[in-house]
C-alpha cells in the first residue's frame, strides 16, 4: 500500500463533526463542574443569610456584574483556544478592561472615603479567607475546563491552561459571591481579582503537562 493509498483510506473513514461539538463540550464540561462548585459553596460555606436584602442593593449587583462578565469572557476564551489557531485576545481584552473599570471605581470610592476607613474597606472582615475560598471553588471548574480542552485541539498549551484557569477562577468568584457579604469595591477589586488570577497562573503551569497530546 502506498502512502497516498493509506492517506486516502484514513481520510475516507473520517466522519463529519457537528459545528456545535465544541460548544456542547464546553457546556457539558463547565456546566457539570459549575454544579459541583456550587454544591461545594452551598454545603461548605453556605448562602449568605441576607440574600434577599442584599439583592436590593446596587453593590450586590455591581459585584455580580463584575464576576459575571469575567466568567463569560473566561468561558469564551476556553472555547476559542480549543481550536488549533484559536485566539483569546478579545476575551483577555474584555477581562482586562473589566478589571480596570473595577479598579477605577474602587479608587474613586477610596477618594470619597475618609482615610481612616481605607484599611477597613480594603480588608473587610473576610480578607483571610476570601481569595483562598475562590481558589478552592475553582478547582472543580479547572478540572472541567481541562477535560474540555483535552478532548479538543489546543496547540498553545500554556495559553490554553491559562484560559482554563482564568475561566475557572472567574466562574468560582461568581459562585462565591452568593456566599460572601463583602460589598466594598476596593475589597472586590483586590481579593476577588486575585482569586481569579491565581487559578489562571495554576492553569498556565499545569496546562503544559495536562494538555500535552
Amino acid at each position: 500500500m502506498t502512502t497516498d493509498d493509506l492517506i486516502a483510506r484514513l481520510t475516507g473513514e473520517l466522519k463529519p463533526v457537528s459545528r456545535r461539538a465544541v460548544f456542547w463540550r464546553v457546556v457539558i464540561g463547565l456546566g457539570i463542574s459549575l454544579v459541583v462548585s456550587s454544591a461545594m459553596m452551598y454545603f461548605w460555606l453556605g448562602m449568605r443569610p441576607d440574600m434577599m436584602t442584599a439583592a436590593g442593593t446596587m453593590m450586590f449587583w455591581t459585584k455580580f456584574a463584575y464576576t459575571l462578565i469575567l466568567a463569560v469572557a473566561g468561558t469564551w476564551a476556553v472555547k476559542r483556544i480549543a481550536y488549533p489557531l484559536g485566539s483569546i485576545r478579545v476575551s483577555l481584552a474584555v477581562m482586562a478592561a473589566t478589571i480596570v473599570v473595577m479598579i477605577v471605581l474602587a479608587m474613586a470610592k477610596l477618594a470619597m472615603t475618609p482615610p481612616d476607613q481605607h484599611m477597613a474597606m480594603m480588608t473587610g472582615h473576610t480578607v483571610a479567607v476570601c481569595t483562598r475560598n475562590i481558589v478552592m471553588l475553582s478547582l472543580p471548574l479547572l478540572v472541567g475546563a481541562f477535560w474540555v480542552l483535552r478532548g479538543l485541539a489546543p496547540t498553545r498549551l500554556t495559553v490554553a491552561g491559562a484560559a482554563a484557569g482564568l475561566a475557572a477562577g472567574a466562574i468560582a468568584s461568581l459562585v462565591y459571591s452568593f456566599h460572601c457579604d463583602e460589598s466594598a469595591m476596593p475589597f472586590i477589586a483586590v481579593w476577588y481579582t486575585l482569586g481569579i488570577l491565581i487559578p489562571g497562573l495554576i492553569g498556565a503551569i499545569a496546562g503544559r503537562f495536562v494538555l500535552r497530546w
